[in-house]
């Protein structure tokens, strides 16, 4: 890329980190370092404000980069993942979002909590969330990363070491000084910004074939290479048995995972009420709805205008088709049209990574600091205690996840964010729906629960075709692959609800069921709830 793309796209993302601090820094001189304040913004914000940062939460890089790109490359069965994207909404919608505004207070942990034994409980909960939370920023990371060299022309290690030590040192700040507060309002300013610029190339494409979708699907189809069957079911999943069934297991960690994330269950405790999560989360549909609908049409796009075999020669994992195609949207590579579509591009980029990783490091820091922190403590922790050791929790994390991104700078990040949804599905959705619903759960059902899904997940991927045995494989020249699958989920979901249900039957303690209607009212009708 030419060096006025690279110029242009480091002025537009400059002035986007400039705005972002001078939100943190407005915020951290308007707070009053309360527990409430840090983790959840004061409870003031509204459903709207508080949908578009959940948006803001949810469309990562890899969803604006990665999803086109493989519709690009993959048509039909690239298109099958912003499906599974937005299908995991109405699992969080019917299942999760009021329920766990009337039972917590800041993390999943809470909801636990509230009718077990807390120790065991958050140590262990808090050890998940912190799993998963790690996993999704070390992919965060290798995308910053892996972003220089495809989008600002910067192919060398050290441009992208700095770059990776730049967003971790960013995403300190903003966690450390502005809390909770200062994330939504970056989270918002990047949905609005992110939903602009995928409306723009949208309509751009659609004005290039005349509103006529049929005639860029079929334009799409001839230069695939495949003909009609880029439009149709099986491309990169219709192989054997193992294919189909890795599919099978991608969907069910992608669809189930959501509702067990961190960062996004963290969003529901911003809000006054239940009902106010609940609509919440009508808007966060409506926004990330329209969003994942867009990128089918610039995947799309991206075959029919640049073609699939130009986009694998830029990347093979077709991160950047959306980039070429707002430089072909734009006029080509060296006219004025193209450099600015393409530097929108990059600065949109970018200010997602940035607050994607601030949500994730701020959901990590209070499972830390409120569940582990308070757990070991002999004496529950202060709020102000409490609320500091959350802050150099925040700034511990994100030194780690720079190291280990650093490390894994050339590993595969679809990779990564797919585990992290499949241990979220594996250990945090059970304990969290058996809690909601099951009367008879117990301590011990919860701890085997979390712990039963945690670690399935974990080593099955260390034994599987991702990690050894082939030449796409983290480590390409050994071979210790026991597992045939690339995401474990089929296998460690079950798991997690089966080792929920063992450790119930088999525990000696009594189900409290005073506990359980306790928390059945005040998850139904919000009495009680803080």
């Amino acid at each position: 890329m030419t060096g006025e793309h690279q110029t242009l796209a480091l002025l537009l993302f400059s002035a986007f980190v400039a705005v972002t601090l001078g939100i943190t820094t407005w915020v951290s001189r308007n707070r009053h370092g309360s527990a409430e304040e840090f983790y959840a913004g004061g409870r003031l914000f509204s459903p709207l404000e508080n949908g578009f940062a959940i948006a803001g939460d949810y469309m990562s890089a890899a969803s604006f980069l990665g999803i086109s790109g493989l519709i690009a490359l993959y048509g039909y069965d690239g298109m099958l993942y912003s499906v599974g994207f937005l299908v995991a909404w109405l699992v969080v919608l019917l299942l999760v979002a009021e329920l766990v505004r009337n039972c917590g207070r800041f993390t999943l942990a809470d909801v636990v909590a509230a009718r077990m034994a807390e120790r065991p409980v958050r140590i262990a909960a808090g050890t998940s969330s912190v799993a998963v939370s790690v996993l999704y920023l070390v992919a965060q990371m290798v995308g910053a990363g892996s972003l220089v060299a495809l989008l600002l022309g910067g192919t060398g290690e050290a441009a992208r070491s700095w770059t990776v030590i730049g967003v971790g040192a960013l995403m300190v700040v903003y966690v450390s000084l502005g809390g909770m507060r200062a994330t939504t309002w970056i989270q918002i300013v990047k949905a609005v910004l992110l939903m602009a610029g995928t409306v723009a190339l949208t309509v751009l494409v659609l004005v290039r074939f005349h509103g006529d979708v049929n005639s860029l699907l079929s334009t799409a189809a001839r230069r695939s290479g495949h003909g009609m069957d880029f439009l149709a079911p099986g491309l990169r999943y219709g192989g054997d048995w193992t294919s189909r069934l890795d599919f099978i297991s991608l969907g069910l960690a992608l669809v189930l995972g959501t509702a067990g994330l961190p960062h996004i269950l963290s969003r529901f405790y911003t809000v006054p009420t239940a009902r106010a999560a609940r609509r919440s989360v009508v808007w966060a549909i409506g926004l990330i709805g329209s969003f994942y609908l867009m990128t089918i049409v610039l995947g799309f796009g991206a075959a029919a205008l640049i073609g699939p075999d130009e986009v694998r020669a830029s990347n093979a994992s077709g991160n950047t088709a959306v980039p070429l195609l707002a430089l072909d949207l734009g006029g080509g590579a060296g006219s004025t049209g193209g450099t600015v579509l393409f530097a929108i591009v990059a600065a949109v980029a970018f200010a997602t990574i940035l607050a994607v990783v601030a949500g994730i490091t701020l959901a990590s820091s209070a499972s830390v600091a409120h569940d582990l922190y308070s757990s070991l403590r002999r004496r529950h922790a202060k709020q102000y205690s409490e609320v500091t050791v959350a802050r150099v929790a925040a700034a511990v994390i994100g030194a780690a996840a720079i190291g280990l991104g650093l490390l894994a700078r050339d590993l595969n990040v679809a990779f990564l964010v797919g585990l992290a949804f499949a241990v979220a599905a594996s250990a945090n959705l059970p304990v969290l729906l058996y809690s909601l619903f099951w009367r008879r759960f117990t301590t011990r059902g919860a701890v085997w629960a979390v712990y039963g899904g945690l670690i399935p997940a974990v080593l099955l991927v260390l034994v599987s075709p991702v990690v050894s045995g082939g030449p796409e494989a983290l480590f390409p020249g050994v071979d210790f692959q026991l597992f045939p699958l690339q995401n474990p989920g089929v296998v460690s979901i079950p798991l997690g609800f089966l080792a929920g249900w063992i450790g119930t039957l088999t525990s000696p303690e009594p189900p409290d069921e005073a506990r359980h209607a306790e928390t059945e009212v005040r998850a139904l009708t919000g009495a009680g709830a803080v």
